[in-house]
């Protein structure tokens, strides 16, 4: 493959020309605002010259509603030999190509599991598909070649292909992703008239849960209205659970002791799915998840510390296995939590403190 047409220069398809344009491809961008394509091509991902023939591959980078249509004038002007696209949904997309006439021999539906919160092709990135998965859909129809090109375009941008039914690619998408979507804004909105005081205790915890919230709304009406009936009977799933945890919390304020017994067996019970669902969620490179150890350690907010903590436990032979970073409100440090192996935390902790690091208990 040596010839790329990106139809729409948003995060996705920006993102995956400037990857292709990396690896060595000419790449061709087209987009209905013609200043977005100008603006991904001033970046780096391709020209906005039109292609002098047929390229090898066409890529639709549009929103899940639009991409019928599109296809269809592509296939219409003979933009490439051969045709995907990168919705986030589907099944719907495929009805729509089915039902206006395209060609779905050359044609296999995909979408890149990768995104962030903001949008447009000024927040693209080169490696946003590295190391992650890829789904392909291929239709009944679809053949070798059109199956072919769309694995190689997965391996150029540096994913990991996975071949699923339009279906069961949308359910899962509805599970891991659409709903959490909603579930974040949600508990996000509890926050928006809260008191400034309790706004200002905020830890990692609410930001972690509610971090995704702060997507482009607009975007996200796009996605949901192309999978509204799965994302609505999982949310229906959870409503009853919260209706059950509502009556065990309830329950816990109970004057008689069997009431609050009850309670806490509600509210163990779903605390404890909930372990079990989070231990299955895939660790590091995919494995099996692992039980790492925390050692927190406190930093100052000022240039070249980060690296340097880094640096004195590579030095150390110990190996860090995930970070995060929860910010102080009140001073300007900042906590480091070092996901580590068990067996290094003790030599950690000892080593760290000799070097002069705050350590803190977890």
């Amino acid at each position: 493959m040596r010839t790329v047409a990106v139809v729409g220069t948003g995060l996705i398809g920006t993102s995956l020309a400037l990857a292709l344009v990396r690896r060595g491809l000419t790449v061709h961008l087209e987009d209905a605002d013609p200043d977005a394509a100008r603006t991904a091509a001033s970046l780096g991902a391709g020209t906005t010259d039109p292609a002098d023939g047929p390229v090898d591959l066409a890529v639709v980078a549009v929103p899940p509603a639009l991409v019928g249509r599109v296809l269809a004038d592509c296939q219409r002007r003979g933009l490439a030999h051969r045709y995907t696209d990168v919705a986030s949904v589907k099944a719907g997309p495929r009805a729509d190509v089915t039902a206006l006439g395209c060609d779905t021999t050359h044609y296999i539906g995909s979408h890149p599991m990768a995104g962030r919160e903001r949008t447009g092709p000024l927040a693209a990135r080169a490696d946003l598909f590295e190391g992650r998965p890829w789904v392909l859909t291929p239709t009944a129809d679809t053949d070798t070649e059109t199956l072919n090109a769309a694995l190689e375009m997965v391996a150029l941008c540096g994913a990991m292909p996975i071949v699923m039914d339009a279906g069961a690619h949308d359910r899962a998408v509805a599970l891991v992703s659409h709903a959490p979507q909603l579930l974040s804004s949600l508990v996000a909105a509890r926050l928006e008239h809260a008191d400034e005081t309790a706004v200002r205790l905020a830890g990692q915890g609410v930001r972690d849960v509610t971090r995704i919230a702060g997507s482009n709304p607009a975007m996200w009406v796009d996605i949901l209205s192309a999978n509204a009936g799965v994302v609505a009977d999982i949310l229906d799933e959870l409503a009853a659970d919260l209706g059950e945890t509502v009556t065990a919390l309830r329950a816990l304020e109970a004057a008689d002791e069997a009431g609050r017994r009850s309670g806490a067996a509600g509210i163990e019970a779903v605390l404890r799915r909930g372990n079990n669902g989070q231990a299955r969620i895939p660790g590091k490179h995919g494995a099996p998840p692992t039980r790492y150890e925390t050692v927190a350690v406190v930093l100052g907010d000022q240039p070249g510390e980060l690296g340097r903590l880094f640096g004195e436990v590579g030095a150390l032979g110990v190996n860090i296995e995930d970070v995060a970073i929860e910010h102080s409100t009140a001073q300007q440090v900042g906590f480091v939590q070092l996901s580590v192996a068990p067996s290094a935390v003790a030599r950690l902790n000892t080593a760290l403190r000799e070097h002069g690091w705050s350590v803190r208990s977890v």
